[in-house]
């Protein structure tokens, strides 16, 4: 378990290793997106303790379409593939808006939704981290 932990923490510096690598090569365009260690709400990212399972899954959705008021208890991120999406967040009453190329570190244990307010859909490529077996999507009753 242990090796496992410290071969995902190296993850970050393989990358940044390879990525230097790779500008070497004239065929070969590496563009940072972010580099962060905090959440958008500026929460510090601490993954879940024991055995880590990654999920990655692919979200579509419609124009004028809002996702229920829910939560994370584990590290989420997401890329937006495709459209405008407006993050609401309901413990700080604050609203951000992402677009195509933007990648987002989701708020984690705050209540939030994520509505589409463009006129093409949203796709959005989402990673969870969380504890092996578990979900990451708490819904608001």
């Amino acid at each position: 378990m242990k090796r496992s932990i410290l071969a995902f923490a190296l993850i970050p510096l393989a990358y940044s290793v390879q990525a230097k690598e790779m500008k070497q090569h004239k065929d070969v365009t590496v563009t940072p997106v972010l580099k962060s260690d905090q959440t958008i709400t500026g929460q510090p990212i601490n993954l879940p303790k024991g055995d880590v399972q990654v999920s990655v899954s692919k979200y579509e959705i419609a124009p004028g379409a809002t996702l229920p008021v829910h939560k994370h208890l584990y590290p989420r991120y997401a890329y937006v593939l495709e459209g405008t999406l407006r993050v609401s967040n309901e413990d700080t009453g604050k609203n951000q808006v992402f677009k195509a190329g933007d990648f987002i570190i989701e708020s984690i244990n705050q209540w939030h939704k994520g509505a589409n307010i463009g006129s093409d859909p949203v796709k959005l490529l989402v990673i969870d981290q969380v504890k092996k077996g578990e979900s990451n999507v708490i819904l608001q009753k």
